[in-house]
């Protein structure tokens, strides 16, 4: 948005402008918190924003003639910045001009000198008046004090431009009077009008009646802002009727012609060459300058001529880049069109060769809008990623359109600030835990990691147990899970027998905000320890009893007598049996068949035989290290069912086989045998 305001020069400080705010749309209670600030070329702050409620005011009077010189429209540009969200304004204040200057003359007084024998209607150029304010307020007329021999008439130059002329009315008479004193007055259109007054001193002469005439009274030159010193830019040439020293000129600049532009320009005093004299450091493109052809007569006669020189302007200031707001870093979460940057940029040459192109390279997710005269706005135009790349160079080129075209680059370095945009991510989503049963409580059984690109709280994670329930029993009372770096430990003894395996999920969530998570399945796998023996099924024992099992008194070979059947909870090698005779009253009688558990007759039963047979089974897993387990079977050979079984807790059949115990017994009694032997001996001995 744009906002004029004119204002009259020489205003008093504190004077009202007008009210910023409301001019703009702007709530002004905002403006201080927004971080409000005005910016312009000026080396002064004529102006004053009120944070409180946006009156615009002034501080500094304003002297329009010092700032804007001779221009016919003096502004002042101005630009309010406003952040949060960043905005630009421009202010544009018409410095009015007030009747403030009075009309001046480059010399306190002017000689003329005349020679008496002009005729009536002889002219003589005056001084112009300088009044530096502008239309009615500059010089209007000009008048001249009552003298019956001059009078004064305005004359007009091929640009338009006036100047006042004094005529001979009456013919001179050097005896009569020899000096006339009159005096010249400038007035301006001013309400009330104001006027400066130079005196005006005439010399009767009585030679030289020709002055020097110039072939145009208006030269026009036009030159390169650079050309060198010594360049030359006119020759202008006047003419002189008069004979000998009377018709000799000398090029000189005017008095009115200002002493900048003097010492910028040289003008040959014979030749009315003009030349460049240094830098040509002016900002005008138009340059009037006033030069006087004068003759060597006694009485020296002159006359004047206008040169008008337009400096060309060449491409030799290159764009200027200037950073007016920045904000950085920015959020990796900000939409497409956020403002990055206010970019302000100048280039001090006119026309073509002050036009700038600006650019950035395209491989960015940024881009260059023009926003008001001369600025730019750096803005987002895709997707931010911190954790593709957390930070950008942009360089900012701008090109004019001169020839050649000079280009000029600026660096600016973007961060990117980190936003919670990333979950917690496992390296798989399930895995599987293997545990032997009967472990330590506390027992370490795996760790779960995920990893978060995002930093800072962002990116550190936490991990829990997503809440489950475990045969029945909460997931908790099973395992618990480190918080910090995900370490699984058993809270109790797995049993392979009552569970064999289960799942559950542990969850990672990192401390963002909102915080994201992720979830991985744990399967966990109880491997079987041999921790259970072998369980007979078949015989069974009651109360301690043997079991006892019916045979034919003459059954034949390979005869089964009964099968041992066991069962083993455990799993796989653990729970492969094998069948074993540890004991048996007769070892001729009987067989075990390792794998089944049949137990069978060697042979056909003889009559001789005994009826009572006790026989010991060992069942053994292969385990390691192995467990069994034992069972007593007693055989009875019976062609029918006794009405009561007998006892056979002592076996009716051969006697058991001797065993250590038993050979121990038989040893002492031997011993304690011979040495009552050997007692008996000696007393008989002794007697006879």
């Amino acid at each position: 948005g744009q906002v004029v305001y004119s204002i009259a020069e020489e205003t008093e400080r504190g004077a009202s402008v007008g009210n910023i705010a409301k001019d703009l749309g702007i709530d002004a209670a905002t403006l201080s918190a927004r971080k409000f600030r005005m910016i312009t070329g000026s080396s002064k702050q004529y102006f004053n924003i009120n944070a409180s409620t946006g009156a615009l005011s002034v501080n500094e009077p304003i002297d329009r003639e010092q700032l804007c010189e001779l221009k016919s429209a003096c502004l002042l540009n101005y630009e309010l910045v406003l952040e949060n969200p960043l905005e630009l304004y421009r202010m544009e204040f018409k410095v009015l001009d007030i009747n403030d200057n009075s009309p001046s003359f480059p010399l306190s007084e002017y000689h003329i000198n005349m020679p008496e024998f002009l005729s009536p209607g002889a002219r003589f150029t005056l001084p112009n008046a300088q009044d530096l304010d502008e239309g009615t307020n500059s010089i209007q007329n000009y008048t001249l004090s009552s003298d019956e021999h001059f009078h004064l008439e305005m004359q007009t130059r091929g640009d338009g431009s006036k100047y006042p002329e004094l005529v001979l009315k009456k013919a001179l008479d050097r005896e009569q009077q020899a000096t006339h004193r009159l005096v010249l007055t400038a007035k301006d259109g001013g309400h009330p009008p104001k006027s400066g007054d130079v005196p005006v001193i005439v010399t009767v002469l009585d030679t030289n009646d020709n002055a020097p005439e110039f072939e145009h009274s208006v030269y026009r030159a036009s030159i390169l802002e650079n050309s060198p010193s010594g360049t030359l830019v006119v020759q202008v040439h006047a003419t002189d009727l008069d004979e000998g020293p009377n018709g000799e000129i000398r090029y000189s600049f005017s008095n009115t012609t200002s002493a900048d532009l003097q010492r910028m320009f040289l003008i040959h005093p014979h030749t009315g060459e003009v030349t460049v004299n240094g830098v040509l450091a002016v900002q005008r493109p138009l340059l009037e300058m006033l030069i006087e052809a004068r003759d060597n007569g006694a009485f020296g006669m002159s006359s004047t001529a206008k040169l008008l020189v337009e400096i060309t302007d060449v491409n030799n200031h290159g764009p200027e880049i200037t950073i007016t707001s920045l904000s950085s870093p920015i959020p990796e979460d900000a939409v497409p069109g956020t403002v990055v940057a206010l970019l302000s940029i100048l280039d001090k040459d006119p026309g073509e060769n002050g036009k700038v192109t600006c650019q950035i390279p395209d491989n960015l997710p940024f881009q260059l809008k023009p926003s008001l005269e001369n600025y730019y706005s750096l803005v987002t135009s895709g997707l931010l990623d911190r954790e593709l790349i957390s930070g950008y160079n942009i360089t900012v080129t701008a090109t004019d359109l001169g020839s050649p075209p000079i280009t000029t680059q600026k660096t600016l370095w973007v961060q990117i600030s980190d936003v919670n945009d990333n979950p917690p991510v496992f390296s798989a989503d399930t895995c599987d835990v293997f545990v032997e049963e009967n472990n330590l409580l506390g027992a370490f059984l795996y760790q779960v990691s995920a990893s978060d690109p995002d930093l800072g709280e962002n990116g550190r994670v936490s991990y829990m147990l997503r809440n489950s329930t475990v045969a029945g029993s909460a997931l908790a009372s099973f395992l618990s899970v480190s918080l910090a770096n995900g370490s699984i430990y058993a809270k109790r003894a797995f049993d392979f027998e009552q569970l064999r395996s289960f799942y559950f999920q542990v969850e990672a969530k990192d401390s963002g905000s909102p915080a994201l998570s992720a979830a991985i399945t744990v399967n966990v796998y109880i491997s079987d320890q041999n921790d259970n023996a072998p369980a007979i099924l078949y015989p069974i024992s009651q109360n301690g009893s043997v079991a006892v099992e019916v045979v034919p008194r003459l059954a034949d070979e390979d005869y089964l007598v009964t099968k041992v059947v066991a069962d083993d909870e455990d799993n796989a090698q653990n729970a492969w049996l094998s069948y074993h005779l540890a004991q048996s009253s007769d070892s001729t009688l009987f067989r075990l068949a390792p794998h089944s558990g049949e137990l069978r007759t060697t042979r056909s039963m003889r009559s001789t035989d005994f009826l009572k047979h006790r026989v010991v089974v060992v069942v053994r897993d292969h385990g390691d290290p192995p467990l069994s387990s034992t069972v007593t079977v007693g055989i009875l050979l019976a062609d029918t069912l006794p009405q009561a079984l007998p006892d056979f807790d002592d076996s009716g059949g051969p006697p058991p086989l001797l065993n250590t115990t038993n050979i121990y017994l038989i040893v002492s009694l031997a011993c304690v045998s011979c040495i009552f032997a050997a007692f008996l001996l000696f007393l008989a001995i002794v007697r006879l």
